[in-house]
């Protein structure tokens, strides 16, 4: 009896060790777990400071103020959603703009980014946090920045795992192409849209791969934030149903995907027609026709699995390949509906012009010049690839290769993600803001991939050897069990059953090859290579961040032969002039361009901005500019117009002036009024030139006129001639301009701005041209400013 006890008590002492034992290996590896998410917490926190601080540069370098054009006119309605309401906001009707026509703003526009920063100015300043609106706006893109890090995080976490989600925020964080447009004080609708798209993305990953309506409803909500963020919510529109499709005809349609889509397209719809602008535009739309397709195909897809279910045909299915077939007619008939679908609504719902422009680049120069006219529906160049995504565009086939190569639905949906913001990014250079995001989940996929399939082998390798061993010791003892039964069993297998027993056995034994030791000398230099790469990849985008993408256009900043910073304040000198000098009643004729920031920062009505929804009215402006000075002031009279603003470049070499635009403003009105035409206004040979080579309507025009008007008593240096342009490097060709009907009310202190007084039949005589001060016969640029601003007290 005292053995047994002596036994048992032994078993029970290591029955016991054993149990703790476990427990203490459960125990460490829970503190492993705990550890490894506290770290993940603190990077994903360390990445959110990054991506917010790299975009202060702008406010570090000038000061807190909005960038751009159309930031403006999103502060502007921005305050007039604080002030008045939100029930305000929406019944807002804008008198100073599009005069004399107006603008009902609330039904007009894209709310989101201004519920968003509405919202976020509420809420700081019920938590005592006093903020202006102003600094709201301009750092609301940097902190939408930091969230979509988090949303590429949690988006390729669902792909692969944490190391490349990390991988994928820190991209995102500093990738130039999503900077350039959420720098602080780039209060514009891509600076939430963004974030807002790829968290869309992820909970739709989510919802596929799940099945839940929970994930398949929060989907729909993050695509109604996007739908009234951005115009690009399209792209949402029809990438999801396009991913839905391809689920199904690579044959792997799940219930889950059928949850998915249906909430996705019923919620998202009813939802998207919640907004003023956009209204029944998702039942109507052409833009939306893929979704409805998908819808109605996805029917009529389970439809016949249940057919096939309820008719148990068992014997048709053995002779006949059904799964194939059912997908076959599944795609002719979804794209028989597709096409019949367009064609009833050829009429009713044409595409708009920017979605034409996407896939015939050439549409919009031909048919709708305004479009052509913006330099972000360009056509993007080679090489701005390589500045706005550095070394990720040359992963980015690598990634889509690994996505198609791992075949799982949320890598096939990286895979399509990829490749159509690519095609779209080529034919417009505005979509580039979508490719980054893109590339850099491709680009982290790849390196994640790249790095475990070198240095996990090298790190774990007698643990890869250990387990291919056992995993083959199993397989055996299997094997040999079922060649026991076969041996008992009175029936012998067939030929073809044996061939392909011997295929299978011999794929397995090679997925059970014991893996490679990868020597410690390449895994060095990969290590190292993308060590570098990740280097460079920091270097070039914090290079980008300071140089390139943080000068505002309001404010420019040059430096003289001794280093020292001049900081060039024209614009808002000029409508501060506008400001205090005009009345308040002044309408000012410009090109749409300054439309938003005459009206923010001047306070003044304008004729045309940059919404350009009524193309008219902007071709009359462009045809009164193209016109000479009587024509031109006839139609200035009809507009009822005051005063008329332009920009002009050539003392500090500014590029982006009036003249460079002229020929847009003709293109423009030639497609409202046929006898403006551009060839007439280009030399004999066919080009655009301001010396005297120029054919004598351009000389005449009134855009010529007032740019060059006094230009010809400039002279840079003595080894220059007068009236020498230096952005066009020629001597203007008419040297003695002179105004009747428009008299020079103010210039900036570089010449950038130039703003002149409209005379009216009822107003008194001219003053004395004497009394205005001008430039001296000649300057010297030493670095200083070449010109003295005119005094106000003077005009």
């Amino acid at each position: 009896n005292s053995h047994t006890m002596q036994q048992n008590d032994a078993s029970s002492s290591t029955v016991s060790a054993q149990r703790g034992g476990v427990l203490r290996k459960q125990s460490e590896e829970k503190e492993d777990s705990v550890m490894d998410r506290l770290l993940v917490v603190v990077i994903l926190a360390f990445i959110c400071v990054i991506a917010f601080a790299s975009r202060l540069t702008s406010v570090l370098r000038f000061e807190s103020v909005i960038h751009e054009f159309d930031p403006y006119f999103n502060f502007r309605s921005t305050k007039t959603m604080v002030e008045q309401g939100f029930y305000g906001f929406l019944n807002w009707f804008d008198e100073s703009s599009w005069y004399p026509l107006g603008r009902i703003v609330g039904g007009t526009l894209y709310p989101g980014l201004i519920w968003t920063s509405g919202l976020l100015h509420y809420i700081l300043n019920a938590l005592s946090f006093t903020i202006n609106v102003r600094n709201v706006c301009v750092f609301m893109a940097p902190l939408m920045s930091a969230n979509t890090a988090l949303a590429s995080y949690f988006l390729v976490r669902e792909m692969k795992d944490n190391s490349a989600g990390l991988l994928a925020a820190i991209f995102v964080a500093i990738v130039p192409g999503y900077m350039q447009r959420s720098v602080a004080g780039s209060y514009d609708n891509e600076g939430v849209a963004i974030f807002a798209l790829i968290f869309c993305f992820f909970l739709w990953v989510r919802s596929v791969r799940t099945g839940s309506m929970m994930w398949a409803t929060l989907c729909s909500l993050s695509y109604f934030y996007m739908v009234s963020s951005w115009g690009g919510y399209v792209f949402i529109t029809n990438i999801i149903p396009l991913h839905a499709g391809m689920i199904i005809f690579l044959g792997k349609y799940t219930n889950r995907l059928y949850v998915a889509y249906n909430v996705w397209y019923a919620m998202g719809t009813l939802l998207a027609m919640q907004i003023p602008f956009i209204g029944l535009n998702p039942i109507r739309a052409s833009e939306h026709l893929a979704s409805h397709a998908m819808f109605i195909g996805m029917q009529l897809y389970v439809f016949a699995l249940y057919l096939n279910k309820l008719l148990k045909l068992r014997a048709f299915v053995k002779r006949f390949d059904w799964q194939r077939t059912v997908r076959a007619l599944y795609t002719v008939v979804l794209l028989g509906v597709l096409l019949l679908v367009m064609y009833a609504l050829r009429n009713r719902s044409p595409w708009g012009g920017r979605l034409y422009s996407l896939f015939d680049p050439t549409y919009a120069k031909k048919h709708i010049p305004i479009i052509a006219s913006v330099s972000e529906h360009q056509p993007t160049a080679w090489t701005s690839y390589f500045f706005d995504m550095h070394g990720l565009i040359l992963l980015f086939p690598v990634g889509v290769v690994y996505c198609f190569h791992r075949g799982t639905d949320e890598t096939h949906f990286a895979a399509l993600f990829g490749i159509t913001s690519m095609y779209f990014s080529s034919v417009m250079t505005r979509m580039v803001l979508v490719l980054a995001p893109a590339c850099c989940v491709l680009g982290a996929l790849a390196i994640s991939d790249l790095l475990h399939s070198f240095i996990i082998p090298f790190r774990h390798h007698d643990e890869l050897v250990e387990h291919v061993r056992a995993k083959r010791e199993a397989q055996a003892e299997r094997k040999a069990a079922k060649a026991a039964k076969r041996a008992s069993a009175p029936s012998t297998p067939s030929s073809s059953s044996a061939r392909s027993n011997g295929k299978s056995s011999s794929s397995k034994q090679r997925d059970d090859k014991e893996p490679a030791r990868v020597s410690a000398e390449i895994c060095l230099i990969v290590t190292a290579v993308v060590l570098l790469f990740l280097c460079s990849y920091v270097y070039h985008c914090t290079w980008a961040a300071r140089e390139m993408y943080s000068n505002p256009s309001v404010i420019m900043q040059s430096n003289d032969r001794f280093g020292n910073r001049i900081i060039i304040d024209d614009f808002r000198n000029a409508y501060y002039w506008i400001r205090q000098n005009t009345p308040e009643d002044a309408k000012i004729m410009s090109w749409w361009d300054y439309g938003y920031q005459l009206a923010a920062m001047a306070n003044r009505t304008t004729l045309v901005d940059n919404n350009t929804w009524n193309n008219t009215h902007i071709a009359q402006v462009g045809k009164a500019f193209a016109s000479n000075e009587k024509q031109a002031y006839e139609i200035v009279q009809k507009l009822h117009a005051d005063y008329v603003l332009v920009w002009f470049g050539s003392v500090l070499g500014y590029s982006g002036d009036d003249i460079a635009k002229f020929l847009w403003m003709v293109r423009i009105a030639g497609s409202v009024d046929p006898t403006v035409k551009e060839k007439d206004y280009l030399s004999p040979q066919g080009a655009y030139v301001v010396s005297d080579q120029a054919p004598r309507k351009f000389l005449r025009s009134l855009m010529y006129k007032l740019c060059y008007y006094r230009w010809s008593s400039i002279q840079f240096s003595q080894w220059q001639e007068k009236g020498m342009d230096r952005v066009r490097s020629s001597v203007i060709g008419d040297k003695n301009i002179r105004l009747k009907y428009f008299e020079e009310a103010y210039t900036s202190e570089n010449w950038l701005v130039r703003i002149y007084r409209v005379v009216h039949p009822d107003d008194c005589a001219l003053p004395d041209r004497s009394t205005v001060s001008g430039p001296p016969d000649y300057i010297n640029y030493q670095g200083k400013s070449l010109v003295r601003k005119m005094p106000i007290k003077e005009i």
